[in-house]
C-alpha cells in the first residue's frame, strides 16, 4: 500500500499549547492511595508519595493534572483534605461507593505535582455545594490577604499561595448519575456566580465550564448553548470528555474512532462560535478535553463490588496493543484541532483506566497507551500544519470513508525540527510513505521510533513488557515504510 503526506510551512492550523497532554488524578480505586500516595511504599519520599510513580510522570512530561475529580468532586468538601491528617475524617464517597480517608488533598496534591513538574487543574463541587465552597477554596489555594482562608493555609504550613490558575466548573453535570445533578438552566445559573466569584477573588485565573458528559447524551447541543448564553462572559473553556472501546471485537471500526473524536471537537466548536455570534461578542470560548481515553471492559465495576472499602482495585483497564494506537490517534486528533483545543486530559494518570499501573507495597510499570502518550508531551511541541492525505480508505460503520493513514505534522521552529506521528491502520498490509513538506530546505530524517506487535491484544504486564518503542534503522536512499497496524514517529531536521 502507497500514501502520502502533503504539508506546507506556511498552511498553519496553530501552535500547540502543551496543555494538551494533561492528565487526571480521581479519588477513585488505587488512583490516589496505593497509586500516587503509599507512605509504607518502599520508595516513598518525606510526604508519603511514591517516588517510582512519581519518576515514570516525569518521564511522560505531564504539563498538568486534574483533581479531585471526576464524579468524586460532586460530594466533595475541600476543607476535609487539609490541616493535621490526624483530625481528618473519614466519610463515605457515594460517587464510587467508597469511604474517604481523606489523608491526602490539596495540601498535598498541590505539592505532589510541583514534585511531578506539573501543574493543578482544580475542580470546584457544584453538586452538593457552590459559590460559597468555591470562592474560601480559591482564598485558601491563592489568597495573599490577612484573611481567614489565606491564614488557614498558612497556619496549615503553606506560607506562599498554591497559586492554582485554571480551575473547573463542576463535573458532567448533566448525568444522571452525578451527585446533585442538574439542568442546562440549574447548572448555567450555578456555574455562572460561581465563576464570578472565582474570578473576585483572583482575575487572573482561567475557568472551564462543563458541556455534556458525552456526545451521545439526549441533550448535546441544547446543553452547550444554554451554558454559554448564561456564562459566555466569565468563563474560558467548554469541556469534553468521551472514551471509546472495541466490544464488538471490530478493529478497522475502533480505530476510526478518532474521526468521530474530531467530529465532537468541530460540532462543539460550531456551537461555541454560534453563541459568540448570536451575543455579537469579540471573545473567543476555546475547548478543554479534559477527559478521554480507551475504557469499556471495567465500566460499571462499582455497582457489584462490595462497598465501603479503602482504595479497592475498581476501573483498572488492561490495555492492549489497539488500545495504544487508537490513544495515538486522539492525540493527533488534539494536536490537529489545536487552533481550538487548548486543554486536555488523558483520564486518568494511574492505576484506573491509565498508562501507568502499580502493585500495593510492589513494583509499577507502563501499559501500552504509555508510550504514544510520552512522545506526543515531549515531541510534539510548536505549530500542527494542516495536511493533505493521499491513500486508501475502508469503511466505518457509519459509512465514513476512513483513510488507512492517520497522521499529525508539528513544526517545532526553536529546535528546527518537525514531526510527524503516524499510524498505519491497516491490518494487513505495510505502507510506503512519501512525505512532501513545502518551504523547508536540507530535511532529513533523523529518527523513526515504530511501536508495533503481531498481536493486537498483546498486553504489557509487570513482568512483560511486550509493547514498547523500537528505533527503526534510516536508509536515506529507500522509502518510509510503516508496518502494518503500527504507530510511528517520524522526526526530520532542517
Amino acid at each position: 500500500m502507497k500514501a502520502k503526506i502533503v504539508a506546507s510551512r506556511e498552511n498553519i492550523i496553530s501552535d500547540i499549547d502543551r496543555r494538551i497532554y494533561g492528565s487526571f488524578v480521581e479519588h477513585l480505586g488505587r488512583a490516589v492511595y496505593n497509586g500516587i500516595y503509599e507512605p509504607t511504599h518502599k520508595s516513598a519520599d518525606d510526604m508519603g508519595f511514591r517516588g517510582d510513580v512519581l519518576e515514570l510522570v516525569k518521564e511522560l512530561n505531564v504539563p498538568i493534572v486534574r483533581y479531585p475529580g471526576g464524579n468524586f468532586v460532586s460530594g466533595y468538601n475541600w476543607e476535609d483534605g487539609i490541616g493535621d491528617k490526624k483530625n481528618r475524617p473519614r466519610k463515605l464517597d457515594l460517587a464510587w461507593l467508597t469511604t474517604e480517608t481523606n489523608e491526602m488533598g490539596i495540601d498535598e496534591f498541590q505539592e505532589w505535582a510541583r514534585r511531578a513538574g506539573s501543574e493543578v487543574m482544580l475542580a470546584v463541587n457544584l453538586g452538593t455545594r457552590g459559590p460559597d465552597e468555591a470562592r474560601c477554596c480559591i482564598e485558601y489555594c491563592n489568597s495573599e490577604t490577612d484573611t481567614y482562608y489565606a491564614n488557614l493555609r498558612r497556619k496549615n504550613g503553606f506560607e506562599k499561595p498554591f497559586g492554582i490558575k485554571l480551575w473547573c466548573l463542576g463535573n458532567e453535570m448533566d448525568g444522571e448519575w452525578q451527585i446533585c445533578h442538574k439542568t442546562a438552566e440549574e447548572y448555567a445559573r450555578t456555574a455562572t456566580e460561581t465563576a464570578k466569584v472565582l474570578k473576585w477573588v483572583d482575575p487572573s485565573i482561567e475557568l472551564v465550564a462543563c458541556g455534556s458528559s458525552d456526545p451521545n447524551m439526549p441533550t448535546f447541543g441544547s446543553w452547550e448553548r444554554t451554558v454559554l448564553e448564561a456564562t459566555y462572559d466569565y468563563i474560558d473553556y467548554l469541556s469534553l470528555h468521551c472514551y471509546y472501546g472495541n466490544r464488538d471485537n471490530d478493529t478497522a471500526n475502533f480505530l476510526s474512532r478518532a474521526e468521530d473524536m474530531d467530529r465532537f471537537i468541530k460540532t462543539t466548536r460550531d456551537i461555541c462560535d454560534e453563541i459568540k455570534a448570536k451575543r455579537g461578542s469579540e471573545r473567543e470560548i476555546n475547548l478543554s478535553f479534559d477527559e478521554y481515553n480507551v475504557w469499556y471492559r471495567t465500566k460499571d465495576e462499582e455497582k457489584t463490588m462490595e462497598r465501603w472499602q479503602i482504595a479497592p482495585h475498581l476501573l483498572e483497564e488492561e490495555f492492549n496493543f489497539e488500545d495504544a494506537l487508537l490513544v495515538g490517534c486522539m492525540l493527533m486528533t488534539l494536536q490537529n484541532n489545536a487552533d481550538r483545543v487548548k486543554i486536555a486530559c488523558l483520564a486518568q494518570l494511574v492505576n484506573v483506566i491509565a498508562p501507568i499501573m502499580t502493585e500495593n507495597d510492589g513494583a509499577s510499570w507502563k501499559q501500552t497507551i504509555f508510550y504514544p502518550y510520552m512522545y506526543a508531551s515531549i515531541y510534539g511541541n510548536g505549530a500542527a500544519l494542516k495536511q493533505e492525505i493521499q491513500c486508501d480508505t475502508y469503511k466505518s460503520k457509519e459509512g465514513w470513508d476512513i483513510p488507512y493513514l492517520y497522521t499529525s505534522v508539528i513544526d517545532n521552529k526553536e529546535k528546527r525540527e518537525i514531526t510527524i506521528f503516524a499510524v498505519n491502520r491497516s491490518l494487513n498490509e505495510d505502507m510506503e510513505l512519501e512525505i512532501k513538506l513545502d518551504g523547508y530546505d536540507n530535511l532529513k530524517l533523523k529518527e523513526h521510533v515504530n511501536l508495533y506487535c503481531d498481536d493486537l491484544k498483546a498486553k504489557n504486564t509487570r513482568d512483560n513488557e511486550k509493547i514498547s518503542p523500537k528505533n527503526c534503522k534510516i536508509n536515506h536512499s529507500s522509502p518510509v515504510f510503516l508496518k502494518k497496524h503500527s504507530w510511528n514517529m517520524l522526526r526530520f531536521k532542517y
